[in-house]
């Protein structure tokens, strides 16, 4: 099996596994109450902030200079935003059904834009090394299972069928293998590119987990559940992405 071949295959493997471990959640959430949804969500919105603060934007910034990280971020918001204000959710009601699942396709949106520069640096670290190559593919593995369960939430809670959002979120991790497969083409990618691609990505999670997420777990249970959930989800993400 050729290295492009072997290179892109892990790379559509790493994305689709990742995003869709973090999806399996789907499959438990049977009939919650509203309070246990606003701890998921709240959970959710802590995981997508953690992983954004501590691994997207600081690689962002590594790889690029500041004003590359922040033009990125701001561009993924604009475009965020723009596609948010085209979108209908049944008369704008924060807490419709519609509304909880386009904040899930919008996240969907934002894991999908970010899984294509990890592609390009699973196929990037193949064509150094092999062991780099399998190093990358094993960490952005394990950092997608939270955007995973990110996206297979608030789904679930507007009603989309379990197999369904599961679908979805392996479905997002396609854009991996198809990154994998140029970075192997190109070898030595420009480094300010892939930062502003991470930073982009960035942006747009930031918008929809500040904008979206933690809004409708508030929403759900207007006690402070939420913000335990939020702060529970932070922690956790923030091991994932800085042990990890």
């Amino acid at each position: 099996m050729s290295i492009i071949l072997k290179t892109t295959l892990i790379g559509f493997a790493v994305g689709m596994m990742g995003t869709g471990f973090g999806g399996l959640i789907a499959f438990f959430l049977k009939n919650p109450s509203r309070k246990f949804l606003s701890f998921i969500l709240g959970c959710s919105s802590g995981l997508m902030l953690a992983i954004v603060c501590f691994d997207l934007l600081p690689e962002a910034f590594e790889l690029g200079h500041l004003f590359i990280g922040i033009l990125g971020i701001v561009a993924g918001v604009m475009l965020i935003v723009a596609i948010d204000g085209k979108i209908t959710d049944d008369h704008g009601l924060l807490l419709s059904k519609e509304s909880f699942v386009k904040t899930g396709f919008l996240l969907g949106l934002g894991v999908a834009l970010h899984n294509l520069p990890e592609g390009l640096a699973i196929g990037s670290g193949f064509m150094a090394t092999k062991e780099l190559g399998m190093g990358i593919s094993i960490v952005i593995a394990l950092h997608n299972i939270p955007e995973g369960i990110s996206m297979a939430t608030p789904m679930c809670v507007g009603g989309i069928p379990r197999w369904k959002a599961f679908f979805y979120t392996v479905l997002v991790g396609i854009p991996m293998g198809l990154g994998a497969f140029v970075g192997v083409m190109l070898g030595e990618i420009s480094q300010g590119f892939i930062a502003f691609c991470l930073a982009f990505a960035g942006g747009t999670m930031l918008y929809i987990t500040c904008g979206e997420l933690i809004p409708k777990a508030h929403g759900l249970n207007e006690s402070r559940i939420s913000s335990y959930g939020v702060i529970v989800g932070f922690i956790l993400g923030m091991i994932v992405a800085v042990k990890l």
